[in-house]
């Protein structure tokens, strides 16, 4: 086994004489900025293949780091039906997780972004863009707001990831129809989740943050929608609101009390 230096080494290496017109970069020296590197490298490199040791070695280094920042397990999360759970998605051992994408569905671009669309493509490799790549070119059209896909979770301690694009809030207050498509997120996300025998399920709070729709009126309408599911589920046992900041977790606190 390499260490893990020698794995970013390499990695960062590959990465620079495969993106057009980038050339080499210099490789820092230390852990973390190799880590920076790569993973900055990753979000801008286009969805096409790679070299099978390149694979091998990437999956060693995400798989190194995703048991250094810990999984996290259903049996962890205390709750029944509905659970909260305050962290970083990518932890999470559930049977997938929901991902709030961009209606091109190849994952954030900017590097290092702190979007949880760059967070989620980032722990899973760069398996996640090429499949995202494949479904969207047989697609042909970018996704549209309120629809959701499904993928493979790679080096992601969940087993799928499922992408749903929700509604841009552009005034001071979301619109009927931001409600109505931010609705359509969940139901497009639990729908796909009974479909393919989900039983777990962790949301993000989608569309706040960089989409601007507000937190509250975003988690009033997460929590009706699932609790109406949830009622008629056959598959879907356990969902759980992820989330990440204080304010959000007071919120759902509050409502789900």
């Amino acid at each position: 086994m390499i260490s893990e230096a020698n794995r970013l080494d390499y990695l960062i290496g590959y990465l620079s004489d495969d993106i057009p017109g980038l050339g080499k970069i210099r490789v820092p020296d230390d852990i973390d900025s190799k880590r920076r590197t790569f993973r900055a490298l990753c979000n801008i490199r286009d969805a096409k293949p790679v070299s099978e040791k390149f694979l091998s070695v990437q999956d060693e280094e995400l798989s190194y780091q995703r048991e250094e920042k810990g999984v996290v397990s259903l049996e962890d999360v205390p709750g029944g039906k509905i659970r909260i759970w305050q962290g970083d998605i990518t932890r999470l051992k559930v049977d997938a997780i929901v991902n709030a994408a961009n209606g091109g569905m190849l994952g954030c671009f900017h590097p290092l972004h702190g979007c949880i669309d760059n967070a989620i493509h980032s722990a899973a490799g760069v398996q996640l863009r090429l499949e995202c790549g494949r479904i969207m070119a047989a697609q042909g059209c970018e996704e549209p707001a309120g629809g959701a896909k499904i993928t493979d979770a790679y080096n992601l301690p969940c087993k799928k990831v499922i992408h749903t694009v929700g509604p841009i809030v552009y005034g001071k207050e979301p619109t009927e129809e931001d409600e109505r498509l931010l609705a359509q997120c969940y139901r497009s996300c639990l729908s796909l989740a009974e479909k393919e025998g989900i039983h777990s399920i962790a949301f993000c709070c989608i569309s706040t943050g960089e989409f601007h729709f507000p937190n509250e009126k975003a988690a009033e309408i997460a929590v009706r929608e699932v609790r109406a599911f949830l009622e008629k589920s056959k598959n879907v046992n356990c969902v759980i609101f992820n989330v990440f900041k204080d304010v959000d977790k007071r919120i759902y606190s509050r409502i789900l009390a």
